[in-house]
Parts: C-alpha cells; sequence; structure tokens
C-alpha cells in the first residue's frame, strides 16, 4: 500500500469511530413535542453536544427514573437560571409534558444529545431552531 493512501485510511477510520462514539439514534414515543416531532419519527442526536442554543432539541434524564429519555426543546427560561441550567419545554402543553413547567430548571448534565436530523418516515429532515 502506498505511503500516502495510510494516512489517509488512517484519518477516515478516526472520523468512523468518532461519529459512531457521538451518533445516536432515538424513536419518539410521546406527543409532547408535536407538530415538530411525533410518535415514531426516527431522530439522530449527538452525544455530548458542545452547542445547546435556544430552539435546539435535547434528550435528558428523567431525575425520577434515570432509565428514561425525555425530548424537549431548550426555550427562554420565564427566570433568571444559574449557570448550567436549561429550561426545557415540550412543543405540545396539551400533552402532559414533564419539563420545567414541573420541573424547574434542568442541570445541564442532565443532558444526554442534541437531536439534529429526523430520517424517517419521509425524507431526512435537518432540525433547525425554532423561530422565535
Amino acid at each position: 500500500m502506498s505511503r500516502r493512501i495510510l494516512p489517509i485510511l488512517a484519518l477516515a477510520a478516526a472520523a468512523i469511530a468518532w461519529a459512531r462514539c457521538r451518533l445516536v439514534i432515538y424513536e419518539i414515543a410521546e406527543r409532547s413535542m408535536e407538530p415538530a416531532l411525533a410518535p415514531g419519527d426516527w431522530m439522530l442526536g449527538l452525544r455530548a453536544p458542545l452547542r445547546l442554543p435556544t430552539g435546539a432539541v435535547v434528550v435528558y434524564r428523567d431525575p425520577s427514573d434515570p432509565g428514561l429519555e425525555i425530548v424537549k426543546r431548550i426555550a427562554p427560561a420565564p427566570r433568571p437560571l444559574a449557570a448550567g441550567e436549561l429550561w426545557l419545554l415540550g412543543d405540545n402543553p396539551d400533552a402532559g409534558s414533564v419539563d420545567s413547567r414541573t420541573l424547574g430548571p434542568i442541570p445541564r448534565e442532565w443532558v444526554a444529545a442534541r437531536l439534529v436530523l429526523r430520517y424517517h418516515p419521509g425524507p431526512p429532515h435537518f432540525l433547525r431552531r425554532k423561530d422565535r
């Protein structure tokens, strides 16, 4: 094998390994994020996201059941938050959403992933920040 090809293959292998460690798949099970996300939607997320802007859709661990993960959107907070806190809301408040309206601010370390792409059903669709 050529000496020029080895670095390219090593870089490709490293990129694939990095992506496999950071990418995670979720299936939406509840109606709390309708109309943006519906039950049966399959999502691709990034673990340990660096940026969490207002409008981003995230997955966080339920404080009462750490095995359960919940999907919500980062919203502007109605009150000042401490460093490292987020205000998370469901898009569909009529669905009985467990979010910051009942739990209060969510610690950033509870966030497991940021959802970035809906890939099923239908054509792939990148999630964008919700218009404010």
